[in-house]
């Protein structure tokens, strides 16, 4: 498949009281056309920063520090303010964590959908009567497929008129308003229960499916990536660990950290049986020396870990940053 996203040793760093963090640390990736990348981590690894980075969303005392960042064959970070705010939302689309707080309170869904349609839907007619009709009209038709019942009656609703599930929904229509060929789900179930979860990660996979759209999806949840996603990338204290097809890396893992999230999900077959955390906390982004970040955690750490260790390759397609790497082959 054609690379549709490249990322090369992308560094975001904040300047805080407390020290440099180093937020995003060498992040290599790529996305191709019509793919779903999972990226997971636990809080803190550097999922949301690294897209961010991409998206040109990164604010003081946030700084993107070195890397490239390719997106179908343009380098991101040479385009001015006003040329990346046409690729967002354009071609590049991103839905937040928190849908009641990404969307407008004082605007109805209507006049949020109309704003990304004007602002970057090149296909509208020119001004007066047709434009605004046309508007509504893609605007109804936007809700209709992420599944909002009665959608023209829907338009004129303020966000706290509608479920958490209908809100999310509401985040994807106007993020896929403009069909772009990348969208950037993060965190897209966050507080929703179960069985909303579901549906809004089918009505991802099945949209993707439809617009022939790429995807990249960052979630805390092995289980997610494993039903949805082609590949997965695991990101630990803002570096790539592993990295490899989602169905070997499931069954295979070979990283130490890999191997810990999938043992720490609960099974029903394990019911009453205690689970297996990951010991100890997660590193300390200020000031890290050149070693595995890692290794304080790890059950098979060398003193060789204590030294910078880079990505190794793991077999066809698959990378992983352990110097154990053979072992758990």
């Amino acid at each position: 498949m054609t690379v549709l996203l490249e990322v090369t040793d992308l560094r975001t760093e904040f300047a805080t009281r407390a020290g440099l963090v180093r937020a995003v640390d060498g992040v290599s990736l790529r996305v191709s056309r019509g793919e779903c990348l999972g990226v997971v981590g636990e809080s803190g690894s550097g999922k949301s920063v690294t897209f961010a980075s991409v998206m040109g969303l990164v604010r003081a005392p946030g700084r993107v520090m070195q890397g490239t960042i390719f997106f179908d064959g343009r380098e991101l970070r040479d385009l001015t303010a006003e040329e990346m705010r046409a690729v967002r939302g354009r071609d590049i689309a991103m839905t937040m964590q928190d849908a009641l707080t990404a969307l407008n309170p004082a605007l109805t869904v209507g006049e949020q959908l109309a704003e990304v349609l004007i602002a970057h839907d090149r296909d509208l007619p020119p001004g007066g009567r047709v434009r605004r009709a046309a508007i509504r009209d893609r605007s109804v038709e936007m809700l209709g497929l992420v599944g909002i019942p009665s959608p023209e009656r829907r338009l004129t609703h303020y966000p706290h008129e509608f479920s958490g599930g209908m809100r999310q929904r509401i985040m994807i229509a106007i993020a896929l308003a403009c069909r772009p060929q990348l969208l950037i789900a993060d965190e897209p179930t966050t507080a929703l229960d179960v069985t909303i979860q579901a549906q809004v990660l089918e009505l991802i996979t099945d949209i993707r499916a439809r617009l022939g759209m790429a995807v990249v999806l960052i979630t805390h949840d092995l289980g997610v990536v494993a039903e949805h996603c082609d590949r997965v990338m695991v990101m630990y204290a803002g570096q790539v660990v592993e990295e490899g097809p989602t169905d070997q890396v499931i069954a295979r893992p070979r990283h130490p950290y890999t191997r810990g999230l999938l043992a720490s999900i609960p099974r029903p077959a394990l019911r009453g049986q205690p689970l297996t955390p990951i010991r100890g906390q997660v590193a300390d982004l200020v000031g890290l020396p050149p070693q595995c970040r890692f290794h304080s955690r790890c059950p098979l750490a060398l003193p060789d870990c204590l030294v910078e260790v880079p990505m190794l390759e793991a077999g066809p397609g698959r990378r992983s940053r352990c110097l154990r790497l053979e072992e758990m082959s």
